[in-house]
């Protein structure tokens, strides 16, 4: 039997949030742009992914509303593509999914994700256990953790080694 190339036949939400987050890379270029990156080429050399695949998932995000699709440049015409509330909306996802594959599959602590208010490291929902609120992603301060590399080749991941704000726009 041939597999399938959507979830039609699945009556579930979860299937549903697959054929538009499911695709491979796609989860990735949705953390690149919580973590501010919002540049083609900044995607493109912090994700090794090939041109194509992120011209696609760049598409398909932007025509399902995770990411809106902004000039910042009109000579020559340039685009940014900025993260939306629908696409900030996955921020938990993406920090309960990463906590997972810590404790799963390996033990590597390359980031903290702390209350930028009082500094205390988020829950795997997003949670400040101190204050007991949810963190609005604006509030989450992003810092490198000891299993990151000290001196990376791309800028991109230079950047990110400098503590920052979710969603503030990296500077390469």
């Amino acid at each position: 039997m041939a597999l399938g190339k959507d979830y039609a036949t699945q009556e579930c939400s979860i299937a549903h949030a697959l054929e538009i987050v499911g695709e491979r890379w796609t989860l990735l270029v949705v953390r690149d742009a919580l973590f501010g990156v919002r540049r083609y080429n900044d995607f493109l050399v912090h994700l090794g992914i090939p041109r194509a695949v992120l011209s696609a998932r760049l598409q398909k995000l932007t025509e399902q509303g995770l990411l809106e699709k902004r000039q910042y440049q009109q000579s020559p015409p340039r685009d940014e593509y900025v993260i939306t509330e629908r696409g900030i909306a996955l921020w938990p996802t993406l920090c309960a999914l990463g906590l997972w594959g810590r404790e799963h599959i390996t033990e590597t602590r390359l980031r903290y994700f702390r209350h930028a208010d009082c500094g205390t490291e988020l829950g795997p929902y997003g949670e400040c256990p101190t204050c007991a609120i949810v963190v609005p992603v604006e509030d989450v301060l992003m810092e490198p953790g000891p299993g990151l590399a000290p001196d990376p080749a791309d800028s991109v991941s230079r950047a990110l080694l400098r503590p920052k704000r979710l969603l503030e726009p990296i500077s390469v």
